[in-house]
């Protein structure tokens, strides 16, 4: 049966003593407050658990206990800080009785280690922080656990890596529940990517060289003065004075990707600071990013960011009009 944004509006955080902060607040701020684009329903968000809980340096009072869980329509289990003991039985027991309830169960990085523990993953693909992969999937042998996503949407159960992939998944389910249009409001109010897609790469070194004598130190700088330009693998190679198979090892140890997807990304971030601070025409745009023509920048940005790009420009100038 299909829901309807009715249907999704409560939302109900878990808490338990030994939850890190920064997930829980993230949460509780994407689906607390209301955007102005929102002409419907928005979400009911309710802090669960047994009671006063420490998260973090602090003590939260929840506002119901963890029985609500069950009568939520989604689930959040944010990050446990210690991944090495079992997590609370009746923790466990509320996520596995809300997901029998058909709750819609979303974790944030080590949060994925309750609903392992929940039995909710069996069978299915799944990814927490980097750091903790390895130990989930020794743990959990039925799982098969992907290191290299932000998220992975497996329709009722959903899992995401660490910090700002746990905030793609909350953007991602806005995204699901409200369409992209208002997803991309949000994120502009948290002044974060407006979409990532799940299947990116998790950025596990820096995704810029921290050195001056590394390889791509002075490629990538001169790569972004030259978005304009109709680059290729063999161009950036030959600036690099390397193979284009070295170059691509290179590629893939600093920023996770290849180096066509890399500048790719860059092509579509000059398009979106463009749409949101000139008025520029898309085919001036799409000259300006590299694409060439507007109905290349148009199939490109529509599958990156998942609006159009007149679309992308009427949000963000409504926003910061």
């Amino acid at each position: 049966m299909t829901r309807t944004i009715s249907d999704m509006t409560s939302v109900a955080v878990a808490a338990t003593d030994g939850m890190l902060h920064f997930e829980l607040a993230l949460a509780c701020e994407v689906f607390g407050p209301a955007p102005d684009a929102v002409r419907g329903p928005w979400y009911d968000v309710s802090v669960c658990g047994t009671r006063a809980v420490r998260v973090g340096r602090f003590v939260l009072e929840p506002d119901r206990g963890l029985d609500g869980l069950a009568r939520a329509r989604t689930v959040i289990v944010p990050a446990l800080a210690d991944v090495d003991v079992d997590p609370p039985a009746d923790l466990v027991e509320a996520v596995r009785a809300a997901h029998e309830a058909g709750a819609r169960v979303v974790s944030l990085c080590t949060g994925a280690f309750v609903l392992a523990a929940a039995g909710l993953l069996d069978g299915l693909r799944a990814t927490t922080h980097w750091a903790h992969t390895d130990q989930l999937a020794t743990r959990y042998p039925r799982i098969t656990v992907d290191p290299d996503v932000l998220y992975i949407d497996n329709g009722s159960v959903l899992t995401s890596a660490g910090k700002a992939a746990a905030m793609d998944l909350c953007l991602h389910l806005v995204r699901l529940d409200h369409g992209p249009a208002v997803a991309n409001v949000v994120a502009r109010r948290l002044v974060v990517p407006p979409h990532r897609a799940g299947g990116q790469a998790q950025f596990v070194t820096t995704p810029v060289p921290d050195r001056d004598g590394h390889p791509l130190s002075a490629l990538l700088p001169w790569v972004m003065r030259r978005l304009d330009q109709p680059l290729t693998v063999e161009d950036l190679a030959l600036q690099a004075n390397m193979s284009s198979r070295h170059l691509a090892r290179h590629f893939h140890a600093v920023t996770g990707t290849t180096p066509l997807q890399w500048l790719l990304a860059q092509r579509i971030r000059r398009a979106q600071e463009l749409l949101e601070n000139t008025d520029d025409g898309i085919d001036t745009i799409a000259a300006a990013a590299g694409m060439g023509t507007a109905t290349t920048l148009r199939r490109h940005f529509q599958r990156t960011v998942g609006v159009p790009p007149d679309t992308y420009r009427r949000t963000f100038r409504a926003v910061t009009s």
